[in-house]
């Protein structure tokens, strides 16, 4: 059976039809893998089906939250589905499954979601890019011969094309923003740890990473948040709770806020001119909406902000790869990782404890200097890219070097990864289109623990400016 309207509805959406009975989850489900089954050749999103447990979930009792029944895919990276394998996009991970829901998926659960499948990603999520030699490219819904970003770009993939109306995502660097950027969704990188790891989270690089879902809809970023953004007993850095329900906070009117802008990125280059120019528009909305915007940089040395997390962030994959080698009790061979993985690893062996302790203590003071700026501004607006998304093969980390994907990180990505330095909340809206219809993502950076004040902006900017009317060319 099949569901012809399903698409155009958000989560909260068809959790409301089945709440009236005017749809069962068995009918939603079969209506996302009809989408699968339809749009997967073109795109290469999802990578696990799980459509047998998902359908006989859907016909069972379904936990009592905002979304249930509605169907829901998970990135294959960090979060442990039981049963369910997570290979982290790499071939040396191939043999791993997983036994038990990790904690964060025991709470998408209690939201009432039905998992139906894993979705694609970069080898260990270390690229801007989805086209990792394990699955293949995850191409763009919007234009098939361009990126869908990385690294949560099949699951942003996947809810652009109408497959689910969210889906899992996690961001390290911009590993959320980026793929909603170049799909048109609505990506929150959350607070450090608001989105807890505990009891079973490692590698998550002292809050560096975090999980959350990309949505078409603001309320429902809102509404799984506050499902999932429960502070975890035991928790050693839980952010400070928030004030009230987000759902009630996208209700609210933002007020007349403070917003520094800028272009300024680490390398000092240009951003590409449509880039600018959907800025410059965002800027001339935002004050046509009351607020008050001041052109205003970081005020912090940017090249020395990113200097100063090369040999932490690379000891902290290390790391990472040995709980994997533990696990799977060996040592990679060369030919099992990706290039750039191999690279990493092996660099991330070398740096001293010295090296890695120096690197936090700047990293510490570089965001002291980063935060200082909302001590007079409520929000930070940048883009969230610095060119529309690329073709598929510019940033492929097996064909291209390590050295060249380092030149074009910075090209293509010049912005996100800051807030993950900091640990601020961080959201890319999809409000500008390119002149060939490619999505442009804008990106509203809040103070430390402050999501009430980006989900009362995003409501307002997509009262304004809806985008859920946009849709990608194969969407039907």
């Amino acid at each position: 059976m099949s569901f012809k309207d399903y698409a155009s509805f958000d989560g909260l959406g068809l959790a409301d039809l089945v709440r009236r009975r005017e749809v069962t989850p068995l009918e939603l489900v079969d209506a996302a893998i009809e989408r699968i089954e339809r749009h997967n050749p073109a795109i290469n999103a999802v990578v696990h089906k799980a459509y047998d447990e998902a359908r006989a979930a859907a016909q069972g009792p379904l936990p009592e939250g905002p979304f249930t029944g509605v169907p829901f895919l998970v990135k294959d990276l960090l979060i442990q589905v039981a049963g369910w394998p997570r290979t982290s996009g790499s071939r040396f991970c191939q043999s791993i499954v997983d036994t038990e829901d990790s904690g964060l998926m025991r709470r998408y659960r209690s939201s009432g979601v039905i998992p139906l499948g894993k979705t694609n990603l970069p080898e260990f999520g270390i690229t801007g890019t989805t086209e990792p030699a394990l699955f293949g490219p995850c191409r763009n819904p919007w234009d098939t011969s361009r990126s869908a970003g990385g690294s949560s770009g099949g699951s942003a993939a996947a809810v652009a094309a109408g497959i689910v109306p969210m889906a899992h995502g996690g961001d390290g660097r911009g590993s959320i923003r980026i793929p909603a950027s170049m799909c048109g969704l609505v990506g929150l990188k959350v607070t450090r740890d608001r989105n807890p790891h505990l009891p079973d989270g490692y590698d998550f690089a002292q809050g560096y990473v975090v999980e959350h879902v990309m949505t078409r809809s603001v309320r429902d970023c809102a509404a799984m948040l506050d499902v999932t953004g429960v502070p975890e007993p035991a928790s050693p850095y839980a952010p400070p709770a928030k004030a009230r329900p987000y759902m009630q906070e996208i209700a609210t009117p933002p007020g007349r806020l403070r917003i520094a802008w800028s272009s300024e990125t680490a390398n000092g280059r240009d951003i590409a001119p449509e880039i600018r120019a959907a800025l410059e528009r965002t800027v001339e909305l935002l004050k046509s909406l009351g607020h008050e915007l001041v052109e205003r940089g970081l005020g912090v040395d940017q090249r020395a902000f990113y200097g100063a997390q090369n040999a932490w962030s690379g000891a902290n994959y290390a790391a990472g790869m040995r709980r994997l080698i533990e696990q799977i009790g060996r040592e990679p061979e060369e030919h099992e990782l990706e290039p750039l993985t191999w690279a990493s690893l092996k660099g991330g062996r070398r740096p001293t404890g010295e090296q890695v302790m120096w690197e936090q203590q700047e990293m510490r003071m570089l965001s002291r200097g980063v935060m200082a700026l909302f001590e007079d501004f409520d929000v930070y607006l940048t883009p969230v890219m610095g060119t529309v998304p690329p073709p598929i093969g510019y940033l492929d980390p097996v064909a291209v070097s390590p050295r060249d994907i380092g030149r074009r990180n910075g090209e293509v990505f010049p912005f996100a990864a800051p807030f993950n330095m900091t640990g601020q909340p961080s959201l890319s809206l999809p409000l500008q289109m390119s002149d060939a219809g490619l999505p442009i993502g804008m990106m509203f950076s809040g103070r430390y623990a402050d999501e009430a004040t980006l989900f009362r902006l995003a409501a307002q900017l997509e009262a304004e400016a809806p985008w859920s009317a946009r849709h990608p060319p194969l969407w039907d």
